[in-house]
């Protein structure tokens, strides 16, 4: 009889408990440094000096570790988030600005810009396992969560180019909309959400065909189309919902996962570019590349709750939950 009291009891002391923080790492272009935030404060903590326009940003598979695209050093740092000190740098090729970690944590791949190629990096002996030829300006990189694909898109030649993992060799390429930013699988590996900036678009590609299956169209009232330019996105794991960076629109649309339709338009920052999700998906951060600042926004309630003063250009979001 005493059973669900107790209970109740322990719900609310649980719920009555501080949230625990999640570390929001933001990489300032034009700084040269790197922000490092709490995430329930909501303050800087820290920042820290890296290498000559950050601009990617990721963590280890195990979480101690941040990659991070020095793109004018032509090389990418690894950072001991222990002590926020960059330990060793790997061979990235030229020009670096995003990157993809496959999911066993053992190479990146990365877009390598002026050289028209994908990089693939072997971490833990620090040497370049290969290089791969796709089109012209890389810029978004991704890796299927199964491993089995890693995808580049190229800004000029308007594709997404399909590398087999097990051999490292171009096997497809699927064409989009003009100047393709950033490209997310779906959890399962099934499907490949692409934005493209100049389109205005974000394409959703069934993975098994690589064709694209459905194209998802903007608008937002008093903002012209040709601002309306998709960049980073993400997808939260119930499927619901898929964030999509507007760049200079200034707002970040919410898209209903499983119709593909936009639901709302959230007011941030200006030049809005890149995302990410706290651990418990309660959060989204949004880079706000102008305006020199981070918008927070309540994921559960869909409100912007907050914005936060970076350093010039933020670009890149990490968070370590």
């Amino acid at each position: 009889m005493t059973v669900f009291p107790r209970l109740a009891y322990c719900a609310a002391l649980l719920a009555a408990l501080p949230a625990l923080a999640d570390t929001v790492y933001v990489s300032n272009e034009k700084d040269h440094t790197l922000s490092v935030i709490d995430s329930v404060s909501m303050k800087v903590l820290k920042t820290v000096p890296v290498g000559k326009r950050p601009r990617g940003i990721t963590l280890s598979k195990d979480g101690t570790q941040l990659y991070i695209c020095a793109s004018d050093d032509n090389t990418v740092q690894v950072m001991d988030l222990a002590t926020l000190k960059v330990i060793h740098n790997l061979p990235s090729g030229e020009d670096p600005e995003q990157f993809a970690l496959s999911p066993d944590g053992k190479q990146l791949y990365v877009a390598n810009e002026d050289s028209n190629v994908v990089t693939i990096i072997d971490i833990a002996s620090r040497k370049v396992a290969g290089q791969v030829d796709v089109g012209v300006e890389p810029e978004g990189m991704a890796v299927s969560p199964d491993g089995r694909w890693a995808v580049n898109t190229s800004e000029t030649t308007n594709m997404v180019h399909w590398i087999d993992t097990r051999t490292r060799k171009l096997v497809d390429n699927t064409l989009v909309d003009q100047r393709p930013r950033y490209a997310r699988f779906t959890d399962d590996s099934k499907l490949l959400w692409v934005s493209s900036e100049v389109g205005g678009t974000v394409s959703v590609i069934d993975v098994a065909t690589r064709k694209r299956i459905h194209t998802i169209r903007f608008a937002i009232p008093g903002i012209p189309k040709d601002r309306i330019q998709p960049v980073g996105m993400r997808l939260t794991r119930d499927g619901r919902y898929a964030f999509v960076a507007l760049g200079p629109a200034n707002h970040v649309a919410v898209v209903d996962a499983k119709t593909y339709a936009p639901i709302k338009y959230l007011l941030v920052g200006r030049r809005v570019w890149h995302t990410a999700l706290t651990g418990d998906e309660k959060q989204l951060w949004v880079s706000n590349g102008i305006s020199n600042d981070v918008s927070v926004i309540d994921v559960d309630n869909l409100k912007v709750v907050k914005s936060i003063a970076t350093g010039r250009y933020p670009w890149g979001v990490a968070i370590k939950p």
